[in-house]
């Protein structure tokens, strides 16, 4: 019977449009927060000069963005909570229920 629930789940569009769209907002994401984070590696390796600037008495520019870099990857991990919570997961209940 499991099977055959496994046939019926892959055999609906519906589980296929699921598949496309997470995968494209996924690939995205990841995409975003990779230029993010090597941007701030590039700026690490050539321009030093930039990052060593002061803002304070002690803090140089290299905190602020780097704790950006931190906050960037909570942000886009919340962002795709929120897709799963309001898209991705009332597309499983609905494949689910056709399967039964």
């Amino acid at each position: 019977m499991s099977g055959n629930i496994v046939n019926l789940v892959r055999e609906n569009p519906k589980f296929a449009e699921l598949i496309e769209r997470r995968n494209k907002y996924s690939w995205t994401l990841a995409i975003l927060m990779l230029v993010i984070y090597y941007g701030f590696i590039l700026l690490v390796a050539f321009d030093k000069q930039l990052l060593a600037v002061k803002i304070g008495a002690t803090v140089t520019l290299a905190f602020p963005i780097g704790l950006g870099v931190i906050l960037a990857a909570i942000i886009i991990t919340g962002l795709y909570v929120l897709r799963a919570n309001k898209v991705y997961d009332p597309m499983t209940r609905a494949i689910v229920e056709d399967a039964r």
